[in-house]
Parts: C-alpha cells; structure tokens; sequence
C-alpha cells in the first residue's frame, strides 16, 4: 500500500506532517509544506497544477473528476499560520505532538487541520473511487493571515479559470459543535463581514512639549478614542444574521431560544448580549458596525507636541454596507473634524446563496444525531472575500466534534493551539459523507 493510501484514514499523522513544516506568515516559507502536498498527490496519481507570485510562496490546486450532475465543489484552505512569539507553550508549537489525546501545534485549528481532512477526503474519494455529483476541487494556498496577495487574491485575481463553473465551496471555520441551552450546534459560516481599514488624521497646532497646547491633534485623538470605547455604531440586523437568530433561537427553544430571538428587537438585543455575558459577546459584532482602533501614530519626538495625529481603525461592515455606510456612522458619532482615508476595503455578498446548507446539515445529523447545524455569520474574514468575486458561496465547513468545556475560538491564534485527534477522524468523514452529496 502507497504511503498516501493509509494516510488518507489518518488524518492525524497527515495533520503531523503538515504542522512540522513552520509556516510562520510572515514570512510564510510555504513552499516546502506545498511540496510535501504535491508529492502525496503526485505519489496518488492525482495530476497537480502550482502557480505562484514569487517561487517560495506556492498554492496548488488538483482535481478529480465526478458524474457531470452537478457543478464543480472546491474544497480550499490555508497552510500559513500566525506566530507563536511572546507565548507560552506546555508543549513545542511546531512538534505537533499528541498528549491526552490532543495533537498540539500551531496551525492545528487554524487552519491545517482543515487542510488535513479536506486533503484526507480527496485522497480517499480518488482512492475508493468514489460516485461524486460533479468534480471536487482541492486547493491549498500562502498567504491567508496576512492578507491574501500571495494567496487566494492573487489566485482570483490571475488565475481565474482553475475555479471555472464551481457554484459552492468549503473553507473556514464552521462545523465544529457549541453546547447551548443543553444543545449540541454545529455553526456553520454561510457569511462574514466585511474587511475596511482606514486611518484618520487629526490637525493642530504643535509646539514645544514644554509649552502645553490643549484641544489640539493629541485631545482630537483622545477623544475619538474614548467614544469608540465607549459606544457602539448603530443596530441593524441584516439577511444573514437574522436568518442566524432565528435558526439558533428555533433549535435552542425554551428560554435561551427566547433570549436569543429578541435580538432581532433594536430595542432589546443590547440588553439581552450583555445577559449572556461571554457567549453573549459572540453577537455583539454581528449586529452592528464595528471600529476597533489599533494603531496609533503622532510624534516621534517626546520633546515636540505634534500638530499631526492618526489612528489606525480596524473597520468591519456587516453584509450589505459600504465605507460610505461606515463613514456617515462615524460622523454621526465622533463629528467631522478629521481627515479619513480608506486603506483596504475587501467587499463581500449582502446575503448568503443557502442552496446546500441543508446537504451539510445532513451530513451534521447523520455524523452526531444530536447535533443540529445552523447558519453562522463570522465577525472575521476569510479567503470567502476573494472567491465570492467569482460568485462562489463559501461555507465554513472543516467539522469537529469537541469536548463542551473546549473554547475552540479561545484556542485560535493561541498558546497551547490544539485538537482533539478523535475529532479530525469526525471531520474527515464528514467532509467525505459531504462530498458524496452535494448538487
């Protein structure tokens, strides 16, 4: 039996392999993970294809034919990781060893775990020769966490035609199971918000630090920062997010049920998030604009007071709103006395395509029975934002069953970043049960 043969009903060891390799982005270095991937597939007599901006920072892409009954599915995920620096590990990030039934590693939620089981259900799927609706699209790319450029945006942008006719695909995150209300939810992402950066610019008169000014550039800044911590933009509950509540509320019942459709109250929903206390803070993004400032610049001297000032701000619209949108918001809060600028802004859909929501809420029911998939609107980004431009719907779907006390967002992007290995053996099998059904 080929190497690749047993690896592909261990996703485990394949997950391993995968997290060995430090892709720490930046700088990435993904090139030799990649080829790791290409020689397994190559060594499955799979035909690969790897295109690349610059040679050490590849993506692939390879697939395998199905029935012609339905358009092509794309499986894609990311092999880049963030970094482990200024963090405290029990165990070493890039060693991925398994303790107490956990494989321990940086990547091994985000995302080379769902690298590995998609890898896992394409091998097995060309191995078993399995019946698929149409073709099954599997791509590994760079560059996911530090923007793109390297990665799915420059595949979009250039290389268009390898994703030709897909309608839907998998990517990050969802599938993986939330205890509410006594119930077992498997969220699974059928939107995102937007991404929106921006810098404003406040002016004044500078001097000498040893002569104060006052109501100059520096208080301007302070100022904005003090009511944007102290105040949220305004409320409002788009497609995707009410079809969210209501789902959740509808599967939840009871009081929780309850509590979680009066969100869709302007009047209430504030109330009831801070009720909820930590599982409430989940909502929050979800249901309004959202300015996170984050850099901040002014003088660089101690001795000069700036007459320039500026910070950086996260922005994030919900589905459906434009900067124009988030400018006119602003204004309403912090007033007009600043210059704006938008650095980055990545549109995305206003409302989700659920046409197979319900295959994968299927294949959730027939892997664990008491669990119930809803759909979930990320606060984040993914690689969704670029491949929605060839009018691919995305669904966050790399599925693990995890233990009820195991905080899976809270693990993301972590110290200690760790699976359960029994889950990637549930995630695995889904996404191939998945595969098997789509239309």
């Amino acid at each position: 039996m080929k190497t690749t043969d047993s690896l592909c009903s261990r996703p485990a060891e394949l997950l391993q392999n995968l997290i060995r390799f430090n892709t720490t982005n930046p700088p990435g270095n993904e090139q030799a993970c990649i080829e790791y991937i290409n020689g397994l597939l190559k060594d499955a007599g799979v035909e690969t294809t790897i295109v690349s901006k610059t040679p050490h920072r590849p993506n692939i892409i390879v697939r395998i034919k199905g029935e012609g009954k339905a358009p092509p599915l794309l499986l894609y995920g990311h092999v880049d990781v963030v970094t482990v620096e200024s963090q405290k590990w029990q165990q070493p990030p890039f060693a991925a060893n398994i303790v107490d039934g956990f494989l321990w590693g940086r990547g091994a939620l985000d995302m080379k775990s769902g690298v590995a089981m998609m890898l896992a259900a394409f091998l097995k799927a060309n191995l078993e020769k399995a019946a698929l609706p149409g073709d099954v699209i599997f791509c590994a790319v760079a560059d996911e966490e530090a923007g793109g450029d390297f990665g799915s945006r420059y595949l979009v942008d250039e290389h268009a035609g390898l994703f030709k006719d897909v309608k839907y695909a998998f990517g990050e995150f969802g599938g993986f199971n939330l205890s509410m209300g006594g119930k077992r939810i498997y969220p699974i992402m059928v939107a995102e918000k937007q991404c929106c950066w921006m810098k404003i610019t406040f002016h004044g008169r500078g001097g000498h630090g040893s002569m104060p000014v006052h109501h100059q550039a520096m208080a301007k800044l302070a100022r904005t920062i003090r009511l944007l911590d102290q105040n949220r933009l305004p409320y409002h509950l788009t497609p995707a997010v009410n079809l969210m509540l209501t789902s959740i509320a509808t599967a939840l019942g009871g009081a929780t049920g309850l509590a979680v459709r009066t969100m869709n109250n302007p009047l209430l929903a504030d109330a009831v998030i801070s009720a909820l206390g930590e599982r409430g803070e989940i909502f929050a993004p979800l249901l309004h604009n959202t300015i996170s400032p984050t850099v901040v610049k002014a003088s660089d001297k101690v001795n000069v007071i700036p007459s320039e000032a500026s910070i950086g701000l996260d922005g994030r619209p919900l589905p459906g709103f434009t900067p124009k949108d988030m400018e006119n918001e602003m204004h309403t809060l912090l007033g007009t006395d600043y210059d704006l600028e938008v650095l980055e802004y990545d549109p995305g859909p206003s409302a989700p395509d659920m046409g197979l929501f319900d295959t994968l809420g299927e294949v959730i029911k027939e892997s664990d029975p008491q669990g119930i998939a809803v759909p979930y609107v990320m606060s984040g980004v993914t690689d969704a934002r670029f491949f929605t431009k060839l009018g691919i719907q995305t669904y966050g779907f790399t599925p693990l069953q995890l233990p009820d006390d195991f905080s899976f967002i809270g693990t993301i992007h972590a110290a200690d970043e760790r699976v359960p290995v029994k889950a990637l053996e549930f995630g695995t099998q889904a996404i191939y049960s998945a595969i098997q059904k789509f239309n």
